[in-house]
């Protein structure tokens, strides 16, 4: 399977419904008391373009994306307008949103993370897609210039300092990014008849691993 660096018309995808699940395995004992354990590390988000569908047009526009992925088999960018940016919706990326490593004087390149934190507890989700010309980043609270101190790798959210940071130091990062995903089907199936009625098609989007 291969990927495709393009996103999914951002117009279709404002209107969709989903977002993250996890996979959580419930041991129920004699003693009334349960188990609970999770084979996955990171959650897997879902989504259904099709709620994002408000005309005939539009219908158009997603056969042709999907024709064009040859349904499931390729991978292509998806804009989740609930969690795109690595600050909250209303404000702007700043770099320093979120720490993607501690300096040792070696490493160069760190992996673009987003951290989720409520309470005492946080969980780190990689970021492997961002946004174009989104990424800003620094180094012990000082910001740095792309292009002269460190550039980003879009396909794969990795950044790489010219210079390794020294060691204890803090590497932080903002970003706008989308999801990786695929369709999760190989087939869409549209009424013209049924669309004017108000119904609209199921198509539904997985995330997937890059």
């Amino acid at each position: 399977m291969t990927f495709h660096e393009i996103r999914f018309p951002a117009s279709l995808s404002f209107g969709s419904v989903g977002g993250p699940e996890r996979r959580t395995e419930l041991v129920q004992l004699a003693n009334g008391f349960e188990e609970r354990n999770t084979p996955w590390a990171h959650s897997r988000r879902r989504y259904d373009a099709g709620l994002g569908m408000r005309s005939l047009d539009d219908i158009e526009t997603l056969i042709a994306f999907f024709e064009a992925r040859r349904g499931q088999l390729h991978g292509f960018r998806w804009k989740d307008w609930s969690d795109y940016k690595s600050c909250a919706p209303s404000k702007s990326p700043g770099f320093r949103d979120c720490v993607i490593g501690t300096g040792d004087g070696e490493t160069r390149a760190f992996q673009l993370i987003k951290t989720y934190r409520s309470g005492d507890e946080g969980y780190d989700r990689p970021i492997t897609k961002p946004v174009a010309d989104s990424v800003r980043a620094g180094v012990d609270a000082a910001e740095l210039v792309r292009g002269v101190h460190w550039e980003v790798d879009e396909t794969t959210g990795v950044v790489t300092f010219t210079d390794a940071p020294d060691e204890g130091v803090e590497v932080s990062a903002g970003f706008e990014f989308d999801v990786p995903v695929r369709f999760d089907i190989d087939r869409i199936q549209t009424s013209v008849a049924s669309f004017q009625a108000g119904e609209v098609p199921d198509v539904p989007i997985v995330e997937i691993r890059v």
